[in-house]
This record gives structure tokens, sequence and C-alpha cells, in this order.
């Protein structure tokens, strides 16, 4: 079983970048497709990113891809979300999920969520 901590989240300026890290304990990392998804008050979660386990597969929100950037370095255990341009829109906690495949991710129906790390981002 992964289990996911989030970080890197705050406050930032519009126009301003940050880097969203989620940090995966157990054996099992290396062989998940992971992926971001993101919740504003009074809002769904909605998805933002996955990649595959091995990187090579990344897929993106409409919304998000020219502005958004996901990677992973298996080796640390850790997946990133570099976030460039920050909008108020981007407003939200910002949640790290994991599981077996990359469809499962993007369906937002993975078995595995961290705690989510708040993400401000003031005009």
């Amino acid at each position: 079983q992964v289990q996911l901590v989030e970080s890197g989240g705050g406050l930032v300026q519009v126009g301003g970048s940050l880097r969203l890290s989620c940090t995966a304990s157990g054996r099992t990392f290396s062989d998940s497709a992971m992926g971001w998804f993101r919740q504003s008050p009074g809002n769904e979660r909605e998805f933002v990113a996955a990649i595959s386990w091995n990187g090579r597969s990344t897929n993106y929100a409409d919304s998000v891809k020219s502005r958004f950037s996901i990677s992973r370095d298996n080796a640390q255990n850790t997946v990133y979300l570099q976030i460039r341009s920050l909008k108020p829109e981007d407003t939200a906690v910002y949640y790290c999920a994991a599981d077996r495949t990359l469809g499962t991710i993007i369906a937002g129906t993975a078995r595995t969520w961290g705690q989510g790390t708040q993400v401000t981002v003031s005009s």
C-alpha cells in the first residue's frame, strides 16, 4: 500500500510559480501511475495531471496543460507538479493520487490519496 504526503503549497502572487511535491512511502511507488487533482471551495475535485509508472506517458486537463508540468523521480519516490503563471483560479487544495493504471488516475477513482496541500494565489 502506498501512502502519500503532499508539500510545496503556499501563498503566491499572480504570475508566480510553485512546485508541488508528493512523496510516497511503500515499495509499490515505482509500479504506480500518479496524478494530481485539485478542489476549490464549493467545487468538485477536478483532474489536473497524471503520469505513468515510468514517466513516459502524461496527461493533462485542457485548462492547465500550457502551464502545468508533471514529472516523477522513482528513485526519490516523489512526483512533482510544476505550476507556472499562476492565476487566482488556481487557488485550491491540491491532492496527489496513486493507482495501478493511468486510466484509473484520470477517471478519479484512484485507491490512494494524500491529504492535500493548499495553494492560494493572490491578486
